[in-house]
């Protein structure tokens, strides 16, 4: 109805109707439809589903039989080896025992009376040479050497049984640690399949919702949520309500996410004061560099640099699966949304090093509330692009933003000008990184989306200060002051580590919409902790602007916040 004319009133009853009618019959349709598709995805995800569970009973079966012919094979094996050894014992023991009975019978034979072996027998007796003793000594040493024969072969085999067992027990371990591996690998299939399914039905689901909600209201949900001025990759956009997917929150997890979220703030407020710090300016004479272009893009390469090696473990410890979607997301293939994300990083590169120079020319607190225009741009933006219609609340914020951002501007000596301009070009490019990070939301996580944006800032600040440049861009740094910048880009990046990971648990515990509540006092944190630290003094006007800013944008987060729970309920 808002695309229809000023004089719709005149149009008949009758026409309405018809109208609604014809509208009615669309929906219905396009529920029908997407009904229909999805019904046919699940049914297709369910056939698939029971192949897999045959296709694993089957492995399951054929690593059974597998088994068995393993152990009956071993078993034939291992008999038809004890065959072979108890016929070699027994070919051994008949050779020596040939062997010894030839000796005896040969040595018998020597002892013989020499007349007996020509037949006589002189005297009509057997003589002999030895007494009868001496054969039952011969007797005994061949029973005891024959024993002591069998003795060490037997000690041989078994020797030999004992290796063979031994190794038969290592294979068989062996084999049952194959068998768990194998049990494992096939729940960890089955729970993945399991997994899958479940998050095929989820998307298809959550399709179907954003389909009934409107194309819309899905890429303005979050046009106030990112709170940060200078650290801002802290959130993505999610592409549905907390209240609808998250479950309700308790009030000392609220609160506890609350007070996470204002030391964010003071955190993000240091981190801006200690920037201003290094930058050399007229009010701070005593800073390390110029605020120009080129020296704003080596103090920014310099944070990246610690940023980079400290959040590949950061980011592990906030979302364990980070590098499995980084994996995907790259193996997608899905330009549309690589594009998307490398522009994200872009815009939020030319938003770093605009605010650099901002608050090197700048007072620091006016320069963060100017910035603060950026959620005028997003709604702007939002609703040229999309057709998202702001509401009277929304034009209202909007209004008192713009106000104090005029109240904001420093007036009196000095050349404000480049500063200001900065501020409300960090701004601008902000708000366009905000509604390509909104129009990639749902695609990628957050976590893994920072970690992307955090190494694109890290490389286009590195381009940045290869490319030829005019002079005046170009780094001016004094050699003897390389060791105080090297520790100031440390402390910036530890800084912005610090702000992430107690931003992403504010979000955590107490949501994002009144997380970014707490992130409009930023503008203050950072002009009072400025006037304590540095003794940079604001006006009056500049005071009262800046509380315009704050209210203004505390009331678009108000306004998102309340209009989520309505649409919950």
């Amino acid at each position: 109805m808002d695309t229809q004319p000023s004089d719709r009133g005149a149009e008949t009853p009758q026409s309405a109707e018809k109208v609604l009618k014809l509208l009615i019959q669309d929906l219905d349709n396009v529920r029908q439809n997407l009904t229909n598709q999805l019904g046919e995805d699940v049914n297709r995800l369910r056939v698939e589903k029971e192949q897999l569970n045959e296709d694993v009973s089957r492995l399951r079966k054929q690593y059974e039989q597998l088994q068995a012919q393993q152990l009956e094979s071993l078993s034939q094996r291992q008999i038809a080896q004890q065959q072979l050894w108890l016929k070699q014992l027994a070919q051994v023991l008949a050779n020596n025992l040939q062997q010894q009975l030839g000796h005896k019978i040969k040595e018998l034979r020597e002892n013989v009376d020499p007349g007996l072996q020509q037949g006589g027998f002189p005297g009509g007796e057997l003589p002999m040479t030895h007494p009868p003793d001496s054969y039952y000594e011969s007797a005994n040493e061949l029973g005891y050497s024959l024993s002591a024969t069998l003795s060490r072969t037997f000690d041989t085999l078994k020797q030999e049984l004992d290796s063979y067992e031994s190794d038969l027990s290592v294979k068989l371990n062996n084999m049952r640690d194959m068998e768990q591996q194998g049990e494992v690998i096939l729940e960890t299939l089955v729970s993945r399949l399991q997994a899958q399914l479940e998050r095929n039905n989820a998307v298809s689901s959550g399709n179907y919702q954003n389909s009934q909600f409107g194309s819309r209201n899905s890429v303005n949900t979050n046009s106030s949520e990112i709170s940060t001025p200078v650290e801002s990759p802290e959130i993505a956009p999610k592409t549905q309500p907390e209240s609808t997917t998250k479950p309700q929150k308790s009030a000392s997890q609220v609160q506890v996410g609350l007070i996470l979220a204002l030391l964010s703030a003071a955190v993000l407020s240091i981190f801006n004061v200690c920037l201003k710090i290094i930058f050399n300016t007229s009010l701070q004479p005593q800073g390390l560099i110029n605020p120009n272009v080129g020296n704003s893009l080596l103090i920014l390469l310099l944070r990246l640099i610690v940023v980079m090696l400290l959040m590949p473990i950061v980011a592990t410890f906030l979302y364990p699966a980070v590098w499995s979607d980084i994996e995907r997301f790259i193996k997608s293939q899905d330009f549309s949304l690589w594009w998307k994300v490398i522009a994200s990083a872009f815009f939020l590169f030319l938003s770093q090093v605009l605010i650099y120079i901002s608050i090197g020319n700048i007072p620091t607190g006016i320069a963060i509330t100017i910035f603060f225009i950026y959620p005028i741009i997003t709604v702007l933006l939002s609703w040229g692009l999309f057709g998202d219609r702001p509401s009277i609340v929304r034009i209202f914020a909007m209004v008192i933003i713009g106000l104090g951002g005029i109240l904001v501007i420093p007036s009196g000596a000095g050349d404000y000008q480049e500063g200001v301009l900065a501020g409300v070009g960090a701004g601008i490019t902000f708000a366009g990184y905000v509604l390509l990070t909104q129009m990639s939301a749902g695609k990628l996580h957050p976590i893994p989306f920072s970690l992307i944006n955090f190494a694109g800032i890290f490389v286009f600040s590195a381009l940045g200060l290869i490319i030829p440049k005019p002079l005046e861009w170009s780094p001016n740094i004094d050699s003897t002051l390389w060791s105080g910048l090297i520790v100031g880009g440390i402390i910036l990046g530890i800084l912005t580590l610090s702000s992430y990971v107690l931003n992403s648990f504010a979000i955590r515990f107490a949501g994002a919409a009144r997380a970014s509540i707490i992130g409009t006092f930023g503008p203050a944190l950072t002009a009072l902790l400025a006037f304590f630290t540095i003794g940079e003094v604001l006006g009056g006007k500049e005071v009262f602007g800046m509380i315009l800013v704050i209210i203004g944008v505390a009331a678009m987060s108000f306004e998102r916040m309340f209009g989520v729970k309505r649409k919950a309920s």
